[in-house]
């Protein structure tokens, strides 16, 4: 599936603010549309710390 075919298109939005809250908390200045100056590793801690807090909210739900 490609990035511009969501299959809810409203949650973009809030993917994107999720993002750049993710990539504050590490430290990488993202900005809005292409980041392609970022490297390899700076683009996985904001993909990581994004699974991080997914897995955490998930983890309270379940409580």
């Amino acid at each position: 599936m490609s990035k511009s075919s969501n299959v809810v298109p409203e949650a973009r939005a809030a993917l994107d603010k999720f993002k750049m809250e993710a990539a504050s908390e590490v430290g990488v200045n993202l900005k809005n549309g292409y980041n392609g100056d970022l490297t390899s590793k700076q683009a996985g801690s904001v993909g990581g710390r994004m699974v991080k807090n997914m897995i955490q909210k998930y983890e309270e739900n379940m409580k």
